[in-house]
């Protein structure tokens, strides 16, 4: 992999869920662990993919889940104040949700692209280089 990977919550679910595009995903995590690479994954997202997983499985699903996510070739970024400050213009901005816009911003800082399915990033595709898991 040659450019930074930014997940969202969408990327993951996908993955775990084996909905549309996990095997994108699949292959992606492959790769990343062969080049001793990682995935970037704000922790704001992180806890997105978490309330998901709990709502669709329940808790117990949730945590198994985040605990299989703790084997995966990620990096779980904490935010910091500029970080927030960065995502909250992004919402401002843009008509994408809040957690989106952690995303978004974690693409900006690291120079990453991000892995979705997610149609609220069309709206950001020309601030932020978006791989969409199945051909859009």
């Amino acid at each position: 992999m040659n450019s930074t990977i930014v997940l969202d919550s969408f990327a993951l679910v996908s993955f775990f869920h084996k909905e549309l595009g996990w095997e994108k995903m699949q292959k992606v995590f492959y790769e990343l662990s062969s080049s001793r690479q990682k995935a970037l994954l704000s922790l704001i997202n992180w806890g997105e993919f978490y309330y998901i997983i709990k709502r669709k499985v329940g808790k117990r699903k949730a945590e198994e889940a985040l605990v299989l996510l703790e084997q995966l070739p990620v990096t779980i970024l904490s935010v910091d104040e500029r970080l927030v400050k960065e995502a909250a213009e992004i919402k401002s901005d843009y008509a994408v949700s809040y957690a989106d816009a952690f995303c978004i911003a974690t693409a900006q800082r690291s120079n990453g692209q991000i892995l979705t399915n997610d149609p609220e990033f069309k709206l950001v595709k020309h601030i932020v280089t978006v791989v969409w898991l199945t051909d859009k």
